[in-house]
């Protein structure tokens, strides 16, 4: 039985993967061949709607489509394909870092003259741009936490009390008003956005798929914990300086005091987080696992990856005074109940 009301409709396809993909989630057509996904762009706006709308049954599933196909056997064959032409790119491309501590030392430190998308919303970033970053980011934020949750059955010990710490504030520490994703949708809010969860899959470009399909790959597989929990720690790591600047961004255009919120809640929390990922989260599957280094290394890294090509397609688009999205916002900033 499917609830309408609570899940996003299909998007369009962006090709003949994704096009099979959602023929298939109707009843109306056959998958692909694993030749036709063997052939297509890793990175690409095909592939990487197919990966998402494979990985998005775990997830509020689609309107229309039945909740089973979650554990279809046919769409799971499809899925490790497409993982295997995703990860396989990925390990491929990614500089990996030799140990835990380099990969993790590379990120700690900030750079005097940063260049990053959050620097340049902090400083020059327009409006505009600040929505198409909500926007964007959105598909992973109205979801926030839940990829990183399926890693706790993974765990025991120090670093499975430790990720339970840090994943139960991202849930709002028992507070419904205080999940950061209902925190992502207020902000969304200042920012005149719809909050309907998934509404911008449509508009996002292949890069912002990319991201939160990273986090469900690693998050879906067992084989792949080290590497989840190496993600989780590369984005807490980051999160709290480059909320500050969000912070100061949202606080210079007028967005908002729930778009100020958002980034402010991050900048503290998330500066305690990555004390707790690092020693006790990380530290404590070392302790248990230690031959998971070279995952944990590989998950920091191909974290740094994937963020650095969305970095690109961003500012490419906005230093040029262009949208980096597949389809524009409309203009209209008023707020959406």
């Amino acid at each position: 039985m499917t609830h309408d009301h609570h899940e996003p409709r299909l998007p369009s396809a962006r090709g003949p993967l994704s096009a099979a993909v959602m023929e298939y989630l109707r009843g109306t057509g056959p998958l692909p061949g694993n030749e036709e996904i063997a052939g297509a762009g890793a990175y690409g706006d095909d592939l990487q709607l197919a990966l998402y709308l494979c990985y998005e049954l775990h997830y509020r599933g689609f309107a229309g489509v039945p909740e089973d196909r979650e554990w279809d056997p046919g769409l799971l064959r499809t899925r490790a394909a497409l993982e295997d032409r995703f990860l396989t790119a990925l390990r491929a491309d990614t500089p990996v870092h030799d140990g835990v501590e380099d990969a993790l030392a590379e990120i700690l430190v900030e750079p005097v003259d940063g260049t990053g998308v959050t620097h340049y919303l902090r400083d020059k970033g327009e409006l505009w741009q600040l929505r198409e970053y909500a926007a964007q980011r959105s598909l992973y934020h109205l979801k926030e936490a839940d990829p990183h949750a399926w890693v706790l059955p993974r765990l025991w010990g120090r670093a499975k009390a430790a990720m339970a710490a840090v994943e139960f504030d991202e849930f709002g520490g028992g507070r419904a008003d205080r999940v950061h994703a209902r925190l992502f949708a207020d902000l969304m809010a200042d920012l005149g956005l719809d909050t309907t969860y998934g509404h911008y899959l449509d508009g996002a470009c292949a890069e912002a798929l990319t991201t939160v399909n990273l986090m469900s790959l690693f998050g879906l597989h067992r084989s792949l914990r080290g590497a989840l929990v190496g993600h989780f720690a590369a984005v807490e790591v980051t999160s709290s300086p480059g909320s500050r600047r969000l912070a100061e961004a949202m606080r210079r255009t007028g967005a908002g005091p729930a778009a100020e919120h958002f980034y402010d809640e991050h900048v503290e929390a998330d500066a305690v987080h990555e004390q707790v990922v690092r020693h006790d989260v990380i530290g404590g599957l070392l302790a248990q696992e230690p031959w998971l280094a070279r995952d944990i290394a590989f998950g920091i890294d191909a974290t740094g990856y994937v963020e650095d090509r969305l970095a690109e397609r961003l500012l490419t688009g906005w230093r040029a005074g262009k949208s980096s999205m597949r389809t524009p916002l409309p203009s209209e900033t008023s707020h959406i109940p």
